[in-house]
């Protein structure tokens, strides 16, 4: 018999639920035979959405949350508030060990306190990062943190290039993948006092490959594979990131309809372009996990279709079945540097 990861989706969370989130777990289902999925939420509204589509009864569950944390929440009053909600009942079954990973499209707040709150930090994580990856010229790349630590230290931004290069490593296939420093120049001596303090830090670790400073925009062609910052730096790279690509579809659209000659190239280039824009697709790589707590849990967009929620699932198990968490408690050394143990 297949060991089954266990992965709870959060039905009420995100502008689509609870059609989106349910038609995603029940599609990754229909596709691994290796997985469980637990729907959290108003059993009655998912009992509805599940009677319109066909499913292995045996291997998707349903538990009961009454309550739905709202967006405009303050999340801390949220989460201790709100016991009853999708968010607080499903971390807690990957708190109890009931379930391996927690995939939510609701709250950011709120998925961020919860995590810390309720599925609690490895031992000596000092700070969890919100890490998505992001699309490169060369592939993929691990922007850390992008919106869980604002205010950051450069201790944590240690932690940070450690756990993403693990990730890199084990997830995604990059041997010795490159760390980058967000800064406005690539000199060891340019930025603010945060980055001033860690490039030395970073220089001096073993265990990870620091390349140096990256400009902004140096990150789309690719030249790192996981790309430091604290999270109001990244949050920006990020948005702007969205931004500028769905500006540029949008562009590339018009410009190919603007007259006959155009809209007929468009028919011949439209296969070629069209796997090209999947390549800078984020959303088929699922979620931005929160790394270094002591179970999964992934946060997707609000505006999480049933694709980005089916891909999340699959990474959830790819993140259990490399062992990643494992790998972090094994590979990172608290407090003290490799070379000093």
């Amino acid at each position: 018999m297949v060991d089954c990861v266990r992965v709870v989706v959060d039905a009420m969370g995100g502008d689509f639920a609870p059609e989106e989130p349910v038609k995603g777990a029940v599609a990754a289902l229909a596709e691994r035979e290796d997985l469980h999925i637990i729907l959290v939420g108003q059993e009655d509204v998912i009992r509805r959405e599940l009677e319109k589509a066909e499913y292995p009864k045996e291997r998707l569950s349903v538990v009961h949350a009454g309550e739905v944390i709202e967006t405009g929440e303050p999340p801390v009053n949220a989460i201790r508030k709100k016991k009853d909600s999708s968010i607080v009942v499903g971390m807690n079954l990957v708190k109890k060990g009931e379930a391996d990973a927690f995939i939510s499209s609701g709250s950011t707040g709120a998925v961020l306190v919860g995590g810390q709150l309720i599925v609690g930090r490895i031992r000596g994580i000092e700070r969890p990062p919100l890490a998505p990856l992001i699309p490169t010229e060369r592939g993929m790349a691990l922007l850390i943190d992008c919106g869980a630590n604002v205010d950051a230290r450069s201790s944590h931004l240690v932690q940070f290039a450690k756990m993403g290069s693990i990730y890199m490593e084990n997830i995604m296939g990059v041997k010795t993948p490159k760390v980058g420093l967000v800064n406005i120049g690539a000199e060891e001596e340019k930025g603010n006092a945060l980055v001033k303090e860690t490039y030395p830090l970073l220089k001096e670790c073993k265990d990870i490959n620091f390349t140096g400073n990256v400009e902004a925009r140096d990150i789309p062609a690719g030249v790192c594979d996981v790309v430091v910052c604290e999270a109001f730096v990244g949050n920006v790279i990020l948005k702007l990131y969205e931004g500028v690509g769905a500006t540029m579809l949008k562009k590339i659209k018009g410009g190919l309809m603007s007259s006959l000659r155009s809209k007929i190239g468009a028919v011949l280039i439209k296969p070629a372009l069209k796997e090209t824009m999947k390549a800078f697709d984020a959303t088929q790589y699922g979620g931005a996990p929160m790394l270094g707590l002591n179970g999964l849990v992934v946060k997707t967009h609000g505006s999480a279709k049933a694709g980005e929620i089916k891909n999340a699932v699959f990474q959830a198990i790819q993140f259990k079945q490399q062992r990643i968490n494992e790998k972090i408690k094994e590979n990172m050394i608290f407090g003290q540097d490799k070379q000093e143990v």
